[in-house]
C-alpha cells in the first residue's frame, strides 16, 4: 500500500517517519515551506510531490495533517488539488482538526470521485508524533477504517472508530474544548497566584493534591514552577482557533456555549496582543497583571 501525506509539520513529520520506519510503506510527501525539514525522511526514501495532485498520482492512501478546515478543503478542491486526479478507491484520511459540516462536504465530494473518506484526528502531542504513539479518533465507514487500519497503526497507540464520517472530528473538537479550557482555567488561576505572590510550587501542589490534579496541571506545571513552556508545543493562535471552531459547532447545534465564549475571549486578548505564535503554557505567564519577562 503506498501512502501520500500533506502536511509534514510538527505533528506531521512524526507520523511521516513513523510509516516509512515503523510501517515500511513507501511515502510521497507534499513539499510545502510550512514542512519541518524532511531530510531524514528523504533518507529514509521518501518522495517529495510538487502538488497535491502529484501526492494523489502516486497513492493508495493520503494522509492530511495541515492546520484547518479551509486548508483541508483547498488541498482537496483546489486546481491543483488532490480531487480531480485522485485513483479509484484511493481513502483519504483527515486526521486535522475540522469543522463537521465541511468534514460532511468533503467525505462527499471525495465519493463522487471514486474515493473514501475517513476523519481521524489525533489527540497528544508532537512528542508522541515522533514517538508513534498518538491517539486517533477514527469517523468513517467500518471497511474503510479496516483496510487502513496497519497504515495507521504504525504511528498510535491508540486506534478506534467512533462513529460514522465527522464523528472523529465532533469528538477531537469536545476533546480539545475540554483539554484547552482546563488549561486556559489553570493558567488564569495561576496568573493570580503568581500576582498575589503565592509561591509557584505551593500553587501547584496544593492542586495535585486536590481537585485540580490531572493531565492539564501536569503539563503546565513546568511553566508554573520553572518557566518551562516546551511541555506544550501548540501556539496559543491554533488553540483559539479550536475553541472557535467547537463554539461554531455548538452553535450549529443549538448547545450552550457560554464557557467556551469566556476561554475564547480570554485567549483572543491574548493573540491580539501579538502573542499567538506563544505556546500555551506561556498563558500563566501572558494573563498576568503585570508580565514579567520571557
Amino acid at each position: 500500500m503506498k501512502v501520500g501525506i500533506i502536511g509534514v509539520g510538527l505533528m506531521g513529520h512524526g507520523i511521516a517517519k513513523n510509516v516509512l520506519v515503523r510501517g515500511g510503506y513507501p511515502l510521497a510527501f507534499l513539499d510545502h515551506p510550512g514542512n519541518q525539514p524532511v531530510d531524514d525522511l528523504v533518507d529514509l526514501g521518501a518522495t517529495a510531490c510538487k502538488t497535491p495532485g502529484d501526492v494523489a498520482d502516486v497513492s493508495d492512501v493520503i494522509i492530511l495533517c495541515v492546520t484547518g478546515s479551509p486548508q483541508v478543503e483547498a488541498i482537496l478542491t483546489g486546481d491543483a488539488g488532490v480531487l480531480p486526479r485522485l485513483r479509484r478507491g484511493t481513502i483519504i484520511v483527515d486526521c486535522s482538526t475540522a469543522l463537521p459540516e465541511s468534514t460532511l462536504r468533503m467525505a462527499a465530494a471525495v465519493r463522487a470521485a471514486g474515493g473514501s473518506f475517513l476523519d481521524a484526528p489525533m489527540t497528544r502531542t508532537a512528542r508522541h508524533a515522533e514517538e508513534g504513539t498518538l491517539n486517533l479518533l477514527v469517523g468513517g465507514d467500518e471497511a474503510d477504517f479496516q483496510s487502513v487500519r496497519a497504515v495507521l497503526a504504525a504511528f498510535t497507540e491508540s486506534l478506534e472508530r467512533v462513529g460514522p464520517v465527522s464523528f472523529g472530528h465532533r469528538l477531537k473538537l469536545l476533546h480539545n474544548y475540554v483539554s484547552i479550557g482546563f488549561m486556559a482555567l489553570l493558567s488564569e488561576a495561576a496568573a493570580q497566584a503568581a500576582d498575589a505572590g503565592v509561591d509557584p510550587a505551593v500553587f501547584v501542589d496544593v492542586l495535585a493534591k486536590g481537585g485540580g490534579a490531572g493531565v492539564a496541571l501536569q503539563r503546565l506545571a513546568p511553566a508554573i514552577v520553572a518557566g518551562d513552556v516546551e511541555t506544550v508545543p501548540f501556539f496559543i493562535a491554533n488553540a483559539l482557533k479550536d475553541i472557535n471552531y467547537y463554539r461554531t459547532m455548538a452553535g450549529t447545534s443549538g448547545a450552550c456555549g457560554t464557557i467556551a465564549d469566556g476561554v475564547a475571549g480570554a485567549m483572543a486578548a491574548v493573540v491580539e496582543s501579538g502573542h499567538g505564535q506563544a505556546y500555551i503554557p506561556e498563558l500563566a505567564r501572558l494573563l498576568r497583571k503585570q508580565q514579567p519577562a520571557a
